[in-house]
């Protein structure tokens, strides 16, 4: 028997009550995992779109800082 198939069976032994809160809980792990996901080819995209960028020369230098009263 597979994991799933284990888990259906344990599943549809338990009373409605307690099928609803693991339905819940299923869903909250798919969620976290999406967003896992999300926020991982987030920074993945971030680091290639800098990649290099940190070895540019630049014409600025610290002296061309302006304070602003605005």
């Amino acid at each position: 028997m597979n994991l799933a198939k284990k888990i259906i069976h344990h599943v549809e032994a338990l009373p409605k009550i307690k099928q609803i809160e693991v339905l819940d809980f299923v869903e909250y792990l798919h969620s976290k995992s999406v967003m896992q996901s999300k926020h991982e080819w987030n920074d993945f995209s971030l680091t290639a779109a800098m990649r290099g960028l940190e070895e540019e020369d630049t014409s600025y230098s610290i002296k061309d800082l302006k304070e602003s009263s605005a």
